[in-house]
């Protein structure tokens, strides 16, 4: 097992020494690849990392896919322990398990695997492992940081090159194809998502790109992102097709004035509930506040969305190392939309951008 490994499991173990666990099981996730480099598809066939404050880890797997198990980073040392078709998997999980205490599962644990374990182990409390793993993984290592940093620019690249093609007359949808393209074509493996919303429908903040033609003065959303060497990217700007429509200047400088506050509430020490607030405040004396009812941002890693969230009643603190999105939003309905989104790292001294396409007002064809 890679040493990354190792010390992240040991972090893991002793986060739930410290929280009372007496383990703490992983399901295929995310989760599961960040505490072992092992990534398998979720499926009817469970297997479950185990991780126990007083004993080393150690990973139920089926059988037919221990040689799988033992062939990544996870198999160079930890236990596998193979089951095949006619052995109860939660019947060999329990038995690694203390009798009684309270233990949390990983939160992408299919609910059939939560309850067949319920029902093997009666005697434990079974609760949900995010609070603690969440944590964990929130804050970021420096290899970390460099393929986020990667994912990023590769987006901005991506953003560059679609703004310089023409957008009056074409649909939501054929924007929405190159765009992805393009994400591949400077890197990323694969396009999550591209959201192309235009006119009216940028007051949607999740609209899906369809037949609608870009017409002039509509404003424009595009928000994308996708997956580059595992780690994943997310940036979001607004355009304007020729002159911008009536009251449009003014609300995306009030959007451009919000993200740069919340970026600049960025700092360790600080509490995602600042960021939001620092984001909210501006929109809020400008009369807007009802029209930017979404919280300010999310974690980004191996998942697009994770912790830490930057939301009104958050109280986590910020650390060094945290990557997160900052992406206020005013959505004016059968109108227009205006969202500006970065992905920042919180630095010892305050705030990096992750993303340095630019934010200000761009007008194309």
């Amino acid at each position: 097992m890679s040493l990354r490994s190792l010390d992240r499991m040991r972090r893991t173990a002793d986060e739930a020494a410290g929280q009372g666990l007496v383990a703490i099981v992983v399901a295929p996730s995310p989760d599961l690849v960040y505490l072992t480099g092992y990534d398998p598809p979720p499926l009817e066939r469970p297997t479950f990392l185990i991780v126990r404050p007083d004993r080393d880890p150690v990973m139920v797997v089926p059988r037919l896919e221990r040689s799988l198990a033992a062939a990544s980073a996870a198999g160079e040392r930890i236990e596998l322990v193979g089951w095949e078709d006619g052995v109860d998997p939660y019947a060999l999980a329990a038995g690694l398990l203390p009798p009684a205490g309270r233990v949390a599962a990983g939160d992408r644990m299919w609910a059939t695997h939560v309850l067949g374990l319920q029902r093997a182990a009666p005697g434990l409390d079974l609760e949900p492992a995010g609070p603690i793993v969440g944590r964990i993984r929130a804050i970021k290592d420096e290899d970390e940081l460099a393929a986020l940093r990667r994912a990023a620019r590769a987006a901005d690249e991506a953003f560059r090159r679609i703004a310089d093609e023409p957008f009056l007359g074409r649909r939501e949808a054929e924007v929405a194809a190159d765009l992805a393209e393009l994400l591949i074509a400077h890197g990323h493996a694969r396009a999550d998502f591209t959201i192309v919303a235009s006119g009216p429908n940028a007051a949607s903040p999740h609209h899906q790109p369809g037949d609608r033609r870009i017409q002039a003065k509509d404003a424009v959303v595009l928000d994308f992102g996708g997956e580059l060497g595992g780690y994943h990217s997310d940036t979001t700007r607004t355009l304007v097709v020729g002159e911008p429509p009536l009251g449009f200047e003014r609300v995306y400088q009030l959007v451009q004035e919000a993200q740069q506050a919340a970026c600049d509430a960025v700092r360790p020490g600080a509490r995602a509930h600042d960021v939001d607030r620092a984001a909210r405040q501006p929109i809020v004396d400008a009369g807007y506040g009802d029209a930017f009812f979404h919280r300010t941002g999310h974690g980004i890693g191996l998942e697009v969305h994770e912790p830490p969230w930057i939301a009104a009643g958050n109280q986590q603190a910020l650390e060094t190392g945290m990557t997160f999105s900052v992406e206020p939003g005013v959505y004016l309905e059968d109108k227009f939309g205006v969202r500006i989104e970065d992905i920042v790292a919180v630095t010892d001294d305050g705030v990096e951008h992750l993303n340095r396409s630019p934010r200000g007002l761009l007008v194309v064809d």
